[in-house]
């Protein structure tokens, strides 16, 4: 049987996740990996953005508490870096249980799944990472677990082969997607309450990254935290990334003091343009607006003139650049908008997307 990743989750007694009458090094800096915990907000209240998701679950929440039993199973679905995991583990922290953590592809058999589901503790949360990729004989094990908590485990092989029924204490599935398309309908029916994460508003991420300075102790100007937030992409992850990369900046170059300038120039240092455009993002546009005039262009050679694989602009760069009006699809290939033409400084000819 393969290894399966599980994962308690508890929430940090100390900085950095220590215990609070631990030894502590007074000039011990947290890493990367700790501060992104640290920054994970911690309930429901905490959580900013995603006002009508975070309605809608408190209430199934409550409700769940009020009758003392189990939640709904719960999808998350939306593009990643919005909060998935962080809300999966809210969900436990504010039903006062433990988290079980792992992924889709991950759970390769049947077996595998069975372990971790006869392991669980009544009320206990599984999240499963990247659900849509789960393989087929573990999402069929998966139905009779989501309905009737119990699960038939075979014994043998051939006719010989014996089902033994095995129960399961209540638990509350949490599921987490970026391609809620790819799921099959039986397994998305069994789901109780689907929640859509949106991206987020240059506002939101602004106070995202106020939070995060803060719980990083580093200074930083009302303006300086606007410009992070508006080249973030609308994603507290990309957000959070940033600003760290801005304090390293800021350390090094300033006082420490994140102001408007530093901000800016550390931007301009990592390769992030206004529009949050890194350096591929740029040489996607320039290959479709210098090189090919603009399109249509398919995706395949796209990916050639940029040294990269197809699936690297399809899944990395191209949905951030349709949002932004910058790439329109066709069914003859990829075309580049008038608002393309002028970020790459050429001057869109006539009858181009929004010309």
């Amino acid at each position: 049987m393969s290894d399966i990743e599980k994962t308690e989750f508890r929430l940090p007694a100390g900085a950095g996740g220590r215990e609070p009458n631990s030894a502590i090094d007074p000039l011990a800096q947290p890493t990367d990996f700790e501060l992104e915990t640290n920054l994970r907000p911690k309930s429901l209240d905490e959580f900013i953005g995603q006002p009508k998701v975070r309605n809608q679950l408190d209430l199934v929440l409550t409700g769940a508490r009020k009758r003392g039993g189990a939640p709904d199973h719960v999808l998350l679905a939306g593009p990643p870096g919005l909060g998935k995991t962080t809300m999966a583990m809210i969900i436990a922290q504010e039903m006062g249980t433990s988290l079980r953590m792992t992924s889709g592809p991950a759970l390769e058999r049947a077996g595998d799944l069975a372990a971790m589901l006869s392991n669980l503790m009544e009320g206990d949360v599984l999240f499963i990472d990247e659900i849509h990729r789960i393989a087929r004989p573990a999402e069929e094990m998966l139905y009779m677990a989501m309905e009737d908590f119990r699960i038939d485990v075979i014994v043998g092989k051939g006719p010989g082969a014996t089902s033994i029924p095995l129960e399961i204490a209540p638990f509350t599935l949490v599921g987490a997607t970026t391609r809620a398309g790819m799921l099959t309908g039986p397994l998305r029916d069994r789901f109780g309450f689907t929640a859509q994460m949106e991206f987020y508003s240059t506002e939101d991420l602004t106070q995202v990254v106020t939070r995060a300075a803060r719980i990083m102790d580093v200074p930083i100007d009302a303006r300086a935290a606007e410009e992070i937030a508006s080249r973030s992409r609308g994603t507290p992850r990309i957000a959070n990334r940033l600003l760290r990369r801005v304090r390293d900046f800021a350390e090094v170059h300033a006082d420490g003091h994140i102001d408007l300038l530093a901000a800016q120039q550390a931007l301009v240092l990592f390769d992030v343009d206004e529009l949050g455009l890194d350096r591929l993002d740029r040489a996607v546009l320039e290959a479709l607006v210098v090189g090919h005039g603009g399109g249509p262009v398919g995706v395949a050679t796209l990916a050639l003139a940029v040294g990269e694989e197809p699936s690297t602009v399809e899944e990395v760069c191209e949905p951030y650049l349709v949002r932004a009006g910058m790439i329109a699809r066709t069914s003859r290939g990829r075309v580049a908008t008038a608002r393309a033409f002028r970020h790459c400084g050429v001057t869109p000819p006539e009858g181009v997307i929004g010309g």
